[in-house]
């Protein structure tokens, strides 16, 4: 099937709580924007989600983590795309390096 994937740094501005924690919803957004690259590659135009069956955060993301955001069409309705996603972190900064160097 149809398959894509981004790659980004997470920033500040991604942060959304303390300790730079990226909230779950920029990582839905991710989903999202994977799911119209899917949807324009595999139908020649951009489509809306109905719904999420099942997501689960297995850990924690931060502002400085690098993302590699994946998502494949499993399944094609008539008028229907069922997607699988996956964000993987590929790279977490060091601790002990600050960003303004």
């Amino acid at each position: 099937m149809t398959k894509s994937m981004i790659r980004l740094r997470m920033s500040t501005a991604d942060a959304h709580y303390g300790g730079n924690l990226v909230d779950g919803a920029r990582i839905l957004q991710l989903f999202g924007d994977v799911a119209t690259e899917l949807l324009i590659k595999h139908d020649g135009d951009e489509g809306l989600f109905k719904a999420y069956s099942e997501v689960e955060f297995m850990a924690p993301v931060y502002a400085g983590d690098y993302l590699e955001v994946v998502g494949e069409i499993t399944k094609v309705g008539n008028s229907s795309r069922v997607m699988c996603f996956e964000a993987r972190k590929v790279i977490i900064p060091r601790a002990d390096i600050c960003d303004s160097a």
